[in-house]
């Protein structure tokens, strides 16, 4: 399952990476420019650009439930 997130502030970050943390399934990452991390990679996650927003893959549907918040349209 794939989603478009937008994370506005590093509060919003901190808590994304908890909720993947506590996730059994894997959890990526993706930027528009193709760079690609692991959501439970402190390092993985704070290299990427959050000006707009970006690509997460997981096939945990609960996980997709909890980051509802910041699920946008693919365009936006």
């Amino acid at each position: 399952m794939v989603k478009h997130i937008k994370l506005t502030s590093a509060e919003d970050l901190k808590k994304f990476m908890q909720l993947a943390w506590n996730c059994a399934s894997d959890v990526g990452v993706h930027t528009e420019d193709d760079k690609i991390a692991d959501a439970k990679s402190v390092l993985g996650l704070m290299a990427l650009d959050y000006a707009k927003p970006v690509m997460v893959v997981s096939e945990d549907e609960s996980f997709f439930d909890q980051i509802k918040p910041w699920i946008v349209a693919a365009d936006s």
